[in-house]
């Protein structure tokens, strides 16, 4: 708590004067660009390795990046959080793209690899909330499972991550708010992943079928998912 006490001190002495004009204008109201649905994970900062400022980006931050599927006709009655925010970011705030972001070392995703493993000894029993929330990513094991493999030189744990966003972006993207923005050509939807050991960003390339690293090279290719 110091630390951050601390931090808020400096924040207001040397950071602020800077920021004053625009935290004005955004007092206003936002406008973000992009819907930035990212896991829990401390070590995980959107704002920082995207270089963007206040106001570019809805973040939306749970364990594990999920997204729970949209069922038609139904409302959900258990994960209404993340479908809120969807809709209020693409009917609402217009945003044009959405990104589902997950990352290396994912205790999430370990999770799930662990609870589907007889042998690991974890029920479960003293996070009974935290492994209903996985069942989203269980397709994703069952892809990985079925011998889908995006990079063969990756653990089960980022090969299991990595096929958590695309699932993540099929779930996002059966929402109907989202399909008629897409049909459109407003929106485009896409899936990165973050290594935590380089900091490097990768984001997924169907026409290579696996997870590239975002550099210059990467510029047209603003919708790698083919999406918009």
């Amino acid at each position: 708590m110091r630390k951050l006490i601390e931090g808020i001190i400096t924040f207001r002495q040397n950071v602020r004067p800077g920021y004053k004009e625009m935290f004005a204008r955004l007092a206003v109201g936002q406008r973000p660009s992009c819907l930035f649905i990212t896991c829990s994970d401390s070590r995980v900062v959107p704002n920082l390795f995207t270089s963007t400022e206040p106001g570019d980006l809805f973040v939306v931050r749970n364990v594990g990046n999920l997204v729970p599927p949209n069922h038609p006709g139904e409302l959900s009655t258990g994960d209404e959080a993340e479908a809120a925010a969807i809709e209020y970011a693409v009917s609402t705030l217009e945003v044009q793209d959405i990104i589902v972001c997950g990352h290396s070392n994912c205790g999430a995703m370990r999770a799930v690899l662990e609870s589907a493993d007889p042998a690991s000894g974890s029920g479960g029993a003293a996070t009974p909330h935290l492994r209903r929330w996985l069942r989203h990513a269980l397709p994703a094991l069952e892809q990985l499972n079925g011998g889908r493999v995006l990079d063969p030189l990756l653990p089960r744990p980022e090969l299991l991550s990595q096929l958590n966003v695309l699932q993540q972006v099929a779930h996002v993207t059966s929402y109907p708010v989202v399909a008629e923005r897409m049909a459109s050509g407003a929106l485009g939807v896409h899936g990165w992943w973050f290594d935590l050991a380089s900091a490097d960003v990768y984001a997924y390339a169907a026409e290579l079928d696996r997870f590239v690293l975002i550099d210059e090279s990467r510029l047209r290719f603003s919708t790698p998912l083919g999406q918009r």
